[in-house]
């Protein structure tokens, strides 16, 4: 079996060429520079040392070693959607994208495709599930919860799913850096990666001043109506921020933006009401893998191959689920319902802080075990 080993330089990609070896694999190794590249300028991940540590890897363990430049593509795709996402009002997930468009996509496109499976440090797995005569693969949860990164692979594609494989992903992140150290791996006490790679040390705001400029609005306060302030855009602040309002007898918390006119709409207090909701819309809803789990009859057919066109709206019952709506441990228990038109609704059990649109909703069984649907707040 052909695999192709995805490594960052990190701790987790390389305990993941470790593991492969000790099962009796030899990966090709696949070091992949994004960072950001456009007419004004360029702006690159400080990746030298990643670089140089993933060739290191490479050596130790006898795999074959290949840099793969995707600047273009992420620039086309991932940064130009994080751009056009925030012009919108819209809360981008670049991490969501990178990982659907770049690492299972671009790079499939370019190098993947000569390889039975591809190899990630991903916290997170893979389940095949009988339906009849056909096993479908699903994206399951990975066993360490603060790790588990399921919610960033929510909008692959099951041909993308089916191929993938995630070495750690049935292990703790302590016993991951016990591996890393035993085998005396130049990483073992790396820190984990934080923030958007294509930014590299560029300060956020900065960036989107860049390209979005400056424009100033009112902050009014939801309940009273009074304006307590001014802001420099809408798109420099999110739903449920409250940081960088700079208003004095906080905190105070975004809870609406007026796109048309420029204003951002505030609540006081600590978790104040206005800041919450139980209930969402969610666009673009579809069954990564085609299938219900629970269920014994398919939705799209008894054929595996027809999964990778399954991406179109599935009707279904009302169900009990767990969902998350951003990066967090934690799983909310709801119910999903169809509404017309081909949308979807969850109801939380729970008060849900800062629901914004833009923003993918991860959707798993009730025992949060499968990842079974995604689709994007409106």
């Amino acid at each position: 079996m052909k695999i192709a080993a995805l490594v960052s330089g990190g701790v987790d990609s390389s305990v993941v060429v470790h593991l492969l070896k000790e099962q009796g694999y030899t990966p090709d190794i696949f070091y992949i520079r994004i960072g950001m590249e456009d007419e004004e300028g360029y702006i690159d991940c400080p990746a030298e040392e990643d670089i140089e540590i993933t060739q290191w890897i490479a050596k130790k363990y006898g795999c074959r070693f290949e840099e793969v430049n995707l600047h273009k593509e992420y620039w086309d795709n991932v940064v130009s959607y994080t751009i056009e996402s925030v012009r919108k009002g819209l809360t981008p997930n670049p991490d969501v994208m990178c990982n659907k468009l770049i690492k299972f996509g671009a790079f499939e496109d370019k190098r993947g495709h000569d390889y039975d499976r591809i190899a990630t440090g991903h916290y997170a797995r893979t389940e095949l599930i009988t339906h009849h005569s056909s096993l479908i693969t699903f994206l399951a949860t990975a066993v360490d919860p603060i790790k588990d990164q399921t919610d960033f692979l929510s909008q692959l594609e099951y041909k993308q799913i089916r191929k993938l494989m995630f070495p750690i992903g049935g292990m703790m992140k302590s016993e991951v850096r016990e591996i890393a150290h035993a085998a005396h791996l130049p990483s073992a006490d790396r820190k984990d990666s934080q923030g958007i790679c294509f930014l590299g040390k560029i300060n956020y705001n900065d960036f989107i001043k860049r390209y979005l400029g400056e424009r100033e609005g009112k902050i009014v306060e939801l309940e009273t109506g009074k304006v307590l302030g001014t802001h420099k855009g809408y798109w420099f602040h999110t739903i449920g921020q409250r940081k960088g309002l700079f208003l004095s007898g906080g905190p105070w918390f975004v809870v609406r933006k007026d796109i048309e006119e420029n204003v951002l709409y505030v609540s006081q207090g600590y978790d104040p009401d206005a800041a919450h909701g139980h209930k969402m819309t969610l666009m673009g809803f579809r069954l990564l893998s085609g299938y219900w789990p629970e269920e014994n009859l398919p939705a799209c057919g008894g054929n595996p191959e027809i999964q990778e066109k399954s991406t179109g709206f599935i009707d279904f019952a009302e169900r009990e689920i767990k969902f998350k709506i951003r990066h967090t441990p934690e799983f909310h228990p709801g119910v999903l319902r169809p509404l017309p038109d081909g949308l979807v609704e969850i109801e939380s059990a729970d008060r849900i802080q800062g629901i914004a649109a833009g923003q993918y909703a991860t959707i798993y069984d009730k025992d949060a075990h499968l990842v079974v649907a995604s689709g994007m707040i409106i």
